[in-house]
């Protein structure tokens, strides 16, 4: 059988799905053809430079404009026309990768962003009747109009109410499967936290914080470590400062009241989230997978409006997480958790949220759906997943 899976640099959660597709469906079938493609390698360099760097400058530098964006394109109708423009018009990049898959002859396509769900569309009349299942792996809570597809034969998304909102929209119910978001196999089983500690010179008689800045070390990283001098309970911290290699400088060299630990871009999440008591992050999608994953409870500062304010939400309606509006609120907050039974209670909440097994589990669904076809690809009735 052979295997595609279509992702695209976008923040760092849509690459970190495919890799763990990647090796869910490698394990499960090792003899398998199985490709990881990005589409920004079919991109001019222009249009690679725009796409890379553009959403982060967005988000960093007018987060306002990408909420509005965001509101204003969560409209299926809308979606579907602009769809239909594209294809009357598509770029080279487009017709590149097209013509990449339909060399490669997938059986199944993963699709882990939204670009290539819409591409498949176009695709799908060049593929007549040997088209391949095509399964759209949602990367977060909430699923923004973009994800939908006429070309998609399932959905896999991260829980019940992410469902909800697509058979709302018009997906049948038996073509969404509340799975979790595919994270990698590592999140499955607790490493040696003894160990972990012992590497990192961390006591065993206080609570850990693991503060995080995402791969780009994007967010209040700075202020947040600040703003924690001010807390009276004792504590130790972790900080990933991720790719961003100047603020890993600056935190390095700086004083703090609780003994501080300052990391670079790691490997190693799990075992970090492992050690810890409380994760205080963004909320994207794979990082919040993975922590409840580990049954690890959140602290939510500044998440980007549109995709992790709805992430933020999810958790806060389930107990997995606290939020604060500023960072200022941070001492307060946080000493309250740390002085009550809340954060044990929050912790549980996570742990009973967590899907370990979402990629094997997605590619056990996907061969059962390749099966029910008698292994041929494609499916005579496909979705039209709007009203």
């Amino acid at each position: 059988m052979r295997v595609l899976i279509a992702t695209i640099t976008a923040g760092g959660g849509h690459l970190q799905a495919a890799a763990a597709l990647d090796e869910a469906w490698r394990a499960l079938r090792p003899r398998d053809v199985v490709e990881r493609v990005d589409l920004q390698n079919f991109f001019s360099p222009l249009h690679k430079k725009v796409h890379a760097d553009g959403y982060v400058k967005l988000v960093e530098h007018a987060p306002e404009l990408w909420a509005l964006l965001f509101k204003k394109t969560d409209n299926p109708k809308l979606v579907r026309r602009l769809t239909k423009l594209r294809r009357a018009f598509p770029p080279q990049s487009t017709r590149r990768i097209i013509k990449h898959w339909k060399q490669f002859k997938p059986d199944v396509v993963f699709c882990t962003h939204y670009l290539p769900v819409e591409i498949l569309g176009k695709a799908k009349p060049e593929w007549e009747d040997k088209a391949p299942l095509a399964v759209c792996v949602v990367t977060d809570f909430e699923a923004h109009a973009l994800w939908m597809g006429e070309a998609v034969d399932l959905y896999c998304v991260a829980a019940e109410e992410t469902k909800a909102r697509l058979v709302a929209r018009g997906a049948l119910p038996e073509n969404v499967l509340p799975t979790g978001i595919p994270i990698s196999a590592k999140f499955a089983n607790a490493p040696d936290a003894a160990a972990v500690r012992k590497r990192y010179g961390l006591r065993d008689d206080l609570p850990i914080l693991l503060v995080l800045g995402g791969g780009f070390g994007m967010g209040p990283v700075a202020e947040i470590l600040r703003e924690l001098d001010n807390v009276e309970q004792p504590f130790q911290t972790l900080v990933v400062a991720g790719r961003n290699e100047e603020l890993r400088r600056e935190l390095a060299v700086q004083d703090h009241r609780h003994p501080t630990h300052v990391l670079g871009f790691v490997t190693n999440m799990h075992e970090l989230m492992c050690v810890s008591d409380l994760i205080i992050t963004k909320p994207g999608g794979l990082t919040t997978s993975e922590a409840l994953a580990m049954g690890k409870p959140l602290f939510i500062l500044d998440p980007i409006p549109g995709q992790e304010a709805a992430n933020s939400d999810f958790l806060l309606e389930h107990g997995a997480a606290a939020k604060a509006n500023r960072v200022e609120d941070l001492p307060f907050r946080l000493g309250q958790l740390l002085s009550s039974k809340k954060l044990r209670e929050m912790a549980a909440n996570a742990k009973a949220l967590g899907r370990p097994a979402a990629a094997p589990a997605i590619c056990r669904a996907a061969l059962e759906r390749i099966e029910a076809l008698g292994g041929k690809r494609g499916s005579a009735d496909r979705q039209e997943n709007s009203r």
